[in-house]
């Protein structure tokens, strides 16, 4: 079974749809079951999103994928450095 990615937005409609059916009585396994998803996934999200609003996860989300980026193009950066530095010192 492929697994299925959830956008920031789909996250918080989802935990906000289980915090209802837990006050409703209904158990978290019960809850997460009819929502779709594991127990693990709901404690794993409940710790990073809880709280938020859909606009702020989805800001996050795309402040997280920008952290990515940039950090990927300063790793290539500081290579090309070290390469230029060992070219220029003789070292190859």
């Amino acid at each position: 079974m492929p697994k299925k990615r959830f956008s920031a937005e789909q996250i918080v409609t989802l935990l906000r749809q289980i915090e209802v059916a837990m006050g409703q009585g209904k158990s978290t396994q019960i809850a997460c079951r009819d929502a779709g998803i594991s127990e693990q996934s709901f404690y794993r999200w409940r710790k990073e999103y809880g709280g938020l609003q859909i606009e702020q996860a989805k800001r996050m989300k795309d402040l997280e994928k920008e952290n990515t980026r940039l950090r990927r193009l300063v790793a290539d950066l500081s290579l090309e450095k070290q390469v230029l530095k060992d070219i220029t010192s003789g070292n190859l």
